[in-house]
C-alpha cells in the first residue's frame, strides 16, 4: 500500500509505495528535491525524520551512527513503512530551481596540473543557469550516461562556468577531455544539482577541501569576497603542485575574513614546506577543539569525509551543522587530487 509522506516546513505532501525511495517518489510527484549520487554515499539527500517508520534495503553508506541517532535519513535509499512526517529546512533555497538541460561550447582550457584541467564553458547568448554556489552540474554523454561535476565558480555578470577536472585513468570522461576536448568544443550539462552551497548562518564556518573538492568551496569563496562572515579554508593535498590554485586563495586572504591553511600529506624530504601536514581532517581537529559553534563544509574523497565525521562529531560539532559533498572518483587516500 502507499504511505502519505508530509515534508515539513512546506507542508507539501506526496505518496511512496513500499518497494520505492522516498527520493523516486517526490520526484514521480513533480517535486523538486536535492539529491546527489542516488546511491547513498553523498548525503546530499538528507532529511530529518520527525514521525512514521522506514527501512534501507541497505545500510546507507553517508550516515553515520551518530546522524542516524539525531534523526536524519537519506531520501534516496529510504523506504516508507508508515505514514511520514520529514524535515528538510534548507529545502526552500533549491525548492524554486528548475533544472534544465543546456548546451555549453569551451572557451578555455588549461591544466592546473598535470592531472588537473580546468574548463570554461560559455552558454548560448539566451541563456543562463541559476544556480547557488556549491552545486554542481551532469554533463550528458553518448549512450546515457553522464559525470558530475562541481561548478567553481560563483555566477558571474558574463555566466561562463568553470569546472576542475581530475584525470581518472580508466575513466569514461576524464580521459577524453584531457585528451581530445578543445576550445570550442560543445557540451550538454544538466545542472542546477546538489544542495551543497553555504546556508545563511551567522556564525562562523570551516571550508574542508580534498583535491579538487576546492572547486565548490572556491565558488562559496567568491560568493563570500568583502562579506564580514568568518572563513577558514583548509585545503588538503599530497604535494605542493597539487595544490593547484594556492596562489589565488592566498590572495583572496589579503585584507578580508578568510583564512587558509594548506596541509600536505606527502611533503617531500627537502624541507621547502614549512606549512602543516597530515590528514587535513586532522589538522582541522587539532585547531578546533570545540566545534559547537560552528558550520563545517566538506568537499572531497568519501574517506575525507568519512574520517571528518568520526573526528568533528567527537569534538562537538552539530550533526545538522555538517555539510558534505562526496566525491565518488577519488584517490581513497586524501591527499591527492579528487574528482566528481
Amino acid at each position: 500500500m502507499p504511505y502519505t509522506v508530509d515534508i515539513l516546513p512546506e507542508g507539501q505532501q506526496f505518496t511512496a509505495a513500499a518497494d520505492e525511495s522516498l527520493l523516486t517518489a517526490a520526484e514521480r510527484a513533480g517535486m523538486h528535491l536535492p539529491f546527489g549520487c542516488r546511491n547513498g554515499s553523498c548525503g546530499a539527500c538528507r532529511a530529518r525524520l520527525l514521525d512514521g517508520q522506514l527501512e534501507y534495503p541497505d545500510p546507507p553508506q553517508a550516515l553515520s551512527e551518530m546522524e542516524s541517532a539525531a534523526g536524519l535519513v537519506l531520501l534516496c535509499q529510504a523506504q516508507a513503512r508508515s505514514k511520514l512526517r520529514l524535515q528538510m529546512a534548507d529545502r526552500c533555497a533549491v525548492a524554486g530551481q528548475t533544472l534544465r538541460t543546456l548546451p555549453a561550447r569551451i572557451v578555455s582550457r588549461r591544466k592546473l596540473t598535470t592531472d588537473v584541467l580546468e574548463l570554461v564553458l560559455e552558454l548560448p547568448r539566451t541563456e543562463r543557469l541559476d544556480y547557488l554556489p556549491g552545486q554542481y552540474l551532469d554533463i550528458l554523454l553518448k549512450g546515457g550516461g553522464r559525470r558530475s561535476f562541481s561548478i567553481a565558480n560563483a555566477p558571474r555578470a558574463d555566466g561562463r562556468i568553470e569546472l576542475h577536472l581530475r584525470l581518472v585513468a580508466d575513466g569514461r570522461f576524464t580521459p577524453f577531455a584531457f585528451a581530445q576536448l578543445q576550445e570550442r568544443s560543445l557540451l550538454r550539462f544538466e545542472a542546477p544539482l546538489g544542495s551543497f552551497f553555504l546556508r545563511d548562518h551567522a556564525g562562523p564556518a570551516i571550508l574542508v577541501a580534498g583535491g579538487t573538492g576546492l572547486a565548490p568551496l572556491k565558488a562559496m569563496i567568491e560568493s563570500e569576497l568583502g562579506a564580514r562572515r568568518d572563513l577558514h579554508l583548509y585545503w588538503g593535498a599530497r604535494s605542493r603542485p597539487d595544490l593547484y590554485l594556492h596562489d589565488w586563495v592566498r590572495q583572496r586572504v589579503q585584507g578580508g575574513s578568510l583564512r587558509y591553511t594548506p596541509v600536505l600529506s606527502e611533503p617531500g624530504p627537502d624541507g621547502a614546506w614549512n606549512g602543516a601536514t597530515g590528514l587535513v581532517h586532522s589538522v582541522v581537529a587539532a585547531d578546533y577543539p570545540d566545534l559547537s559553534g560552528h558550520d563545517v563544509y566538506m568537499s572531497g574523497p568519501p574517506a575525507m569525509i568519512q574520517a571528518g565525521k568520526r573526528s568533528f562529531f567527537a569534538q562537538g560539532l552539530d550533526p545538522e551543522r555538517l555539510y558534505y559533498d562526496s566525491f565518488d572518483y577519488a584517490f581513497a587516500t586524501w591527499g591527492g587530487a579528487s574528482a566528481s
